[in-house]
């Protein structure tokens, strides 16, 4: 990776991509707040004969996607912290010290906004709802919260941020393994994902929610790189560059 005392230029970052995309998903995740997909989605996911979702009691779901695939992620990050106070000490280690501080604050940020943003918000579950045998009233997103004593807690999704929060690797790796790091992006993306829809599956999240916490764990772990990792090229750098090119 990147030596601590002398770091090269970055490689460019495209911010018309690297907000844009994320600026124009939102928009259109708050245009569909006018439509009834989060609830047609669910709808389809929902056994009425049953009485529930059709994989609200599924042990894969539950114990391995959900509790064990959880475990083996903050495995990693615990893996991640003691290998950054490490970098301190270990001089194998001190080259990717920014790396890995960087590795660390984004899984921190990407994870533990959750917990707080469902509290304020008090969105309902799914499984909760009137629609799908529950007892609570839905609302949209921006819609006021009709009164209850069990306010939600179901947006965004914890589950799907423990899986995008993988994006933290992609930037970590990308000034120098792009392959690797798009690999990783990849991988992030897929994982989140998975996790999303086996939330839905159960009940746990509409849509919506999980679209949204993608956004907000890009976001994060997007500027936690640039504020700690990101070195555009300087007038230097292109001079140093132009030279190197001549020879």
């Amino acid at each position: 990776m990147v030596s601590t005392t002398a770091r090269p230029a970055s490689r460019p970052l495209n911010f018309w991509v690297c907000l844009g995309v994320p600026a124009i998903a939102a928009i259109i995740l708050v245009l569909l707040e006018l439509t009834s997909l989060d609830m047609d989605l669910a709808t389809l996911l929902y056994d009425p004969v049953a009485g529930d979702f059709i994989g609200r009691h599924s042990y894969f779901l539950e114990n391995i996607l959900h509790d064990r695939a959880k475990q083996v992620v903050i495995a990693f990050s615990v893996l991640a912290i003691f290998s950054f106070i490490a970098s301190f000490f270990m001089d194998r280690l001190k080259p990717v010290k920014r790396e890995l501080g960087c590795l660390v604050l984004s899984l921190a940020l990407a994870t533990s906004f959750v917990t707080p943003v469902k509290a304020v918000t008090a969105v309902q579950c799914p499984w909760s709802l009137e629609q799908f045998g529950g007892h609570e009233t839905y609302s949209e997103l921006l819609s006021p919260r009709p009164h209850t004593d069990k306010p939600g807690r179901c947006w965004p999704g914890g589950h799907a941020a423990t899986g995008f929060t993988l994006f933290a690797l992609f930037f970590v790796l990308r000034d120098r393994r792009p392959r690797l790091a798009r690999n990783a992006f990849v991988f992030a993306f897929a994982l989140g994902t998975v996790f999303s829809i086996s939330r839905m599956m159960q009940g746990a999240h509409f849509f919506s929610h999980n679209v949204w916490t993608a956004i907000f764990c890009w976001l994060i772990c997007l500027g936690s790189y640039y504020y700690i990792l990101y070195r555009p090229v300087s007038k230097a750098d292109r001079v140093t560059q132009a030279e190197t090119v001549s020879v």
